[in-house]
């Protein structure tokens, strides 16, 4: 008896959308891919924010969007439901990689940890000093932190444009300083920029953090299951005063490292439901499939842990949805409504753009030499201190978390806007100098390897 193959010929239109989807989902993989998204709706806000259909690009924002039960109604803004509610998740996804570099990656341990924290840190004071340097008035001083934080999607983007001649080991040092600048970042908006506290409000997101505990408990894998419990905590902060997007920090903070614990090994359980579906459809037997389906499911599920599975699902969502319609609804700057001659306004776009293109790698680079200087620390295997330039200056793009501070930082409409288009410069001059830099530490790379001829 011979053994049939299983293959069944598709339609060629099947196979042809089958190889496209393949192929475009290998390409939105591509870190510069996203990075160039991000960049693209940036443009967009300010074609549109400085072209006659201007009012219609700020009328959008400010429309009304409601829900309500009952009598109940709340009603906010849809640039408030993109900033404090979409961004919640964008939040979430840096909260799981924190995470997961604390459980296994360049924050597992304090020896591999101990460089890229204190470059990071350095990274996080030299511009905060630039900025207040330039602006000692109170209510600029409010933007100290807007030049302290690096766009992980612009800066890993724009690493990638320079190739594989880059060692991974500086892609990785890039990697570890941007999540422990989101995590300073993080701290910063929780302490600083949260208004009084009511902390009836800590009530309500304690209740949210102990259902999911509770969910965990019981096994619940099912990453919907906590949409409900996360929207508890979203609320509990919003009546605190805290911003509600650290929400998603907490989330994903709370997220597990490794599979839930089930009574039989997931990949055993697939081959013997696979196995079992097996023997029911050649038998005949094609009833009472649910459950055999259902375990196929959970085992598929638990293949991964769910900080690497959940991450990876929301990862297209967040660099192709979240982050260009964030971009989009705050980078829209109208440069002729900025009056860079009133108010200190050009001190604070030379505050920011002159502490991230400048303060950036300075900062990021003393504190690595001095760290490496007094023994404290030791530079990774393949990076050089060129490398450590590249870092420094690609650490400069500050886009996302940077404008994301400044609407926090600022009421008055004239500094915010003053504050973008120094983030927006800045983070244009840190790529393009990054991009210069890179080309020639890859040269200089390619002409060190070189092997000389044998005479």
């Amino acid at each position: 008896m011979h053994q049939q193959d299983e293959r069944q010929v598709v339609p060629r239109a099947q196979a042809l959308a089958e190889r496209a989807f393949a192929r475009l989902e290998r390409f939105l993989r591509i870190e510069a891919v996203s990075g160039l998204a991000l960049l693209a709706a940036a443009a967009a806000a300010l074609i549109w924010a400085n072209s006659p259909a201007a009012p219609s690009y700020h009328a959008l924002w400010e429309l009304p969007l409601s829900f309500g039960v009952g009598s109940f109604e709340f009603s906010k803004s849809l640039h408030f439901w993109i900033n404090d509610g979409l961004m919640t998740v964008f939040f979430l996804v840096v909260g799981m990689e924190i995470r997961r570099e604390l459980h296994e990656g360049a924050l597992s341990n304090l020896r591999s940890a101990a460089l890229p924290v204190a470059a990071a840190l350095g990274g996080v004071l030299v511009p905060a000093l630039i900025y207040v340097s330039l602006n000692m008035d109170a209510t600029r001083q409010l933007g100290w932190a807007v030049p302290t934080a690096t766009d992980i999607a612009f800066a890993v983007g724009v690493l990638a444009l320079l190739g594989r001649s880059i060692p991974p080991t500086v892609r990785i040092f890039l990697l570890a300083l941007a999540i422990i600048d989101d995590i300073v970042a993080v701290l910063i908006i929780a302490v600083f920029y949260s208004g009084g506290l009511d902390y009836s409000g800590f009530i309500i997101a304690a209740v949210g953090v102990l259902l999911v505990l509770a969910l965990q408990q019981l096994g619940v894998g099912a990453a919907y299951a906590y949409i409900a419990p996360g929207a508890v905590i979203w609320v509990g902060l919003l009546i605190t005063g805290a911003h509600p997007t650290l929400a998603g920090v907490v989330l994903g903070l709370m997220t597990p490292v490794l599979p839930a614990r089930t009574r039989e090994r997931p990949l055993a359980t697939l081959q013997r439901v696979a196995s079992d579906l097996t023997q029911r459809a050649g038998g005949g037997d094609k009833e009472n499939l649910a459950a055999p389906m259902r375990q196929l499911r959970v085992a598929r599920r638990e293949l991964l842990p769910p900080v690497v599975r959940v991450e990876a699902g929301l990862h297209p969502w967040v660099a192709y949805g979240i982050m260009p319609l964030f971009a989009l609804a705050n980078a829209g700057v109208s440069i002729g409504g900025v009056d860079l001659s009133g108010g200190g306004a050009q001190w604070v776009m030379a505050g920011v753009v002159l502490a991230l293109v400048l303060g950036k790698p300075l900062g990021v680079v003393g504190v690595t030499m001095l760290m490496v200087r007094t023994g404290l620390s030791r530079l990774p295997p393949g990076v050089t201190w060129g490398g450590v330039w590249l870092v420094g200056l690609l650490a400069g793009i500050g886009f996302t978390m940077s404008i994301f501070i400044a609407n926090l930082a600022f009421s008055d409409a004239n500094l915010l806007g003053a504050a973008k288009l120094g983030v927006l410069l800045a983070s244009l001059l840190a790529a393009t100098f990054g991009l210069l830099w890179g080309a020639v530490y890859v040269r200089r790379r390619a002409s060190t390897a070189r092997v000389p001829p044998v005479a």
